[in-house]
């Protein structure tokens, strides 16, 4: 079986070949790209498993690879990036990263990073109480072998996240779900981020689900306590 492939996007060659070195021990095969133009014809061929993207590139900024890949593709997508402001991690999740990185960082926790991300898309179920593997709620259907989802029949691009999230409130509609059971089950332990993230995602999934996203009509907030699939739609 080949390994599987990991795309490098970094201007800093010291970064490129540190995080290659650490990665193809690992046992992972690694292409990598200076720039965000060079970064998505790379996606295009490469076709990788994951990206690891830097958001401060020449020629295209990470934001905006990261948001075209999105159009193209749900591939994992973990962001590196030197600021610690809250709201450009927030941005980068908004834009479709699944995991994000601050530099500096140990190799070793970005090695199980990668590896965790990869885990968790390779996952199915989705989540460990879904249940059956397609499932069917109202205008909702996801197929969790092929991770296809469908509204109204017409076929929607989940990321990895997206998917899991929607799949963790489809097994029970009308359960309740805390912020922090959310971030858990669809990120696992080795994630280090807030309950925002979650937040974050669920904007991002009601735009694709809902047929006006300002009043959701399937995915409920319920104040103080998280979220939950409307039972009844």
């Amino acid at each position: 079986m080949a390994p599987r492939k990991v795309l490098i996007v970094d201007d800093e060659p010291a970064i490129r070949e540190l995080v290659q070195f650490n990665l193809e021990r690992a046992g992972l095969a690694v292409v990598s790209a200076a720039d965000g133009e060079e970064a998505l014809a790379l996606f295009r061929t490469e076709q990788p498993d994951l990206v690891l993207l830097d958001l401060m590139l020449p020629r295209l900024d990470g934001f905006t690879v990261c948001r075209r890949i999105r159009e193209e593709s749900p591939v994992p997508i973990i962001m590196l990036t030197a600021r610690t402001a809250e709201q450009d991690r927030v941005e980068g999740l908004e834009m479709g990263a699944d995991d994000y990185l601050i530099k500096p960082f140990s190799p070793r926790e970005l090695v199980a990073r990668v590896k965790a991300v990869l885990r968790r898309a390779d996952e199915r179920p989705a989540t460990g109480d879904t249940g059956g593997f397609v499932l069917r709620h109202g205008p909702l259907l996801l197929d969790q072998e092929r991770h296809e989802a469908f509204v109204e029949g017409r076929p929607v691009y989940l990321t990895p996240k997206e998917f899991a999230l929607l799949a963790i409130l489809m097994a029970h509609p009308g359960r309740v779900y805390s912020r922090e059971t959310l971030l858990d089950r669809a990120w696992g332990y080795e994630f280090a981020g807030d309950t925002r993230t979650v937040d974050v995602h669920i904007r991002r999934l009601r735009q694709k689900v809902e047929k006006d996203p300002a009043d959701p009509q399937l995915i409920e907030t319920v104040h103080g306590l998280g979220y939950r699939l409307r039972e009844k739609v």
